[in-house]
């Protein structure tokens, strides 16, 4: 963990502390501690309408480089600032890969960081306040960033020493098609030099129906139930890993916030990485 950030992961009883329902975000939206960002793998959706106030973060443009690789430090610390975002903000996360933008900020020790527990067309739907119009700009912020939380991110070093190892499970949790080497990405295609497949050693435990009908986070016992493979009171260490990131941080959230899990780790780049490595080995 980065020098001063503190631990501030929950127990499965503490409810509403890292998911804010939209009551309560509507509520706050003239809190000047407020910043909204809306994690998205294109900027499409934002550009047709997004929560008034919201910030885009694309996954392929501001998270990740030209190789999937997590951007480094001196890029995140431009992202974090141009977004408003200072060490005292209130940040609320939503959209495709919410709990991918919650990851990256804790991985900098940002202490108050939060998901919006519902879909954006659930947001919508409610009538609750709406636009297509690009936020305002604000003044841009000088993040502090003392260093990574390692703690809770795996590179591909990391994840190859930990194949077969007992005291660390590789998590695959992409869909049964992607597991199989069917295809490279989760739309169905395949990559050009890319080797569909999965981890050797890892096992399969894909996460698609984490969330409600409203795109709210089951109740506790659900996911305690859909995680039945994982041992949640256990000391040893779970790397989770799906293509770019965005699935593997939602399932390192839940097991870590909404769980209680230790030692949970996300391989941030994952098979878009992997599988684009010569001479990874691809099961």
């Amino acid at each position: 963990m980065a020098s001063g950030a503190t631990d501030t992961r929950r127990s499965p009883s503490a409810t509403g502390e890292y998911l804010v329902d939209p009551e309560w975000l509507e509520a706050h939206l003239g809190d000047p501690r407020l910043r909204l960002v809306e994690v998205d793998v294109s900027p499409g959706p934002y550009d047709e309408g997004h929560i008034e106030g919201a910030v885009l973060w694309d996954v392929y443009r501001d998270l990740k480089d030209a190789e999937y690789r997590l951007i480094d430090e001196e890029a995140a610390v431009a992202l974090i600032g141009r977004s408003g975002i200072g060490p005292g903000s209130l940040v609320v996360v939503y959209g495709y890969a919410p709990a991918m933008g919650f990851w990256f900020l804790k991985l900098h020790g940002h202490a108050d960081v939060r998901i919006l527990d519902c879909a954006r067309a659930t947001w919508r739907e409610g009538g609750r306040p709406w636009t297509d119009r690009k936020a305002d700009p604000v003044a841009a912020t000088r993040y502090p960033l003392t260093g990574r939380a390692e703690r809770i991110r795996a590179d591909q070093p990391a994840v190859e020493s930990a194949m077969g190892s007992p005291s660390c499970s590789l998590v695959d949790v992409r869909t049964g098609p992607e597991f199989r080497g069917e295809c490279f990405w989760p739309s169905g295609g395949l990559e050009e030099g890319g080797r569909p497949g999965h981890i050797p050693s890892a096992v399969h435990l894909p996460i698609g129906e984490l969330h409600d009908g409203e795109g709210s986070f089951l109740p506790a016992e659900e996911l305690r139930r859909q995680f039945a493979p994982i041992d949640l009171s256990a000391a040893d260490e779970v790397i989770t890993y799906c293509t770019i990131g965005g699935r593997a941080s939602t399932a390192w959230f839940v097991l870590t916030y909404l769980l209680g899990r230790d030692h949970v780790r996300v391989y941030d780049g994952s098979w878009a990485e992997w599988g684009r490595m010569a001479g990874t080995p691809v099961a």
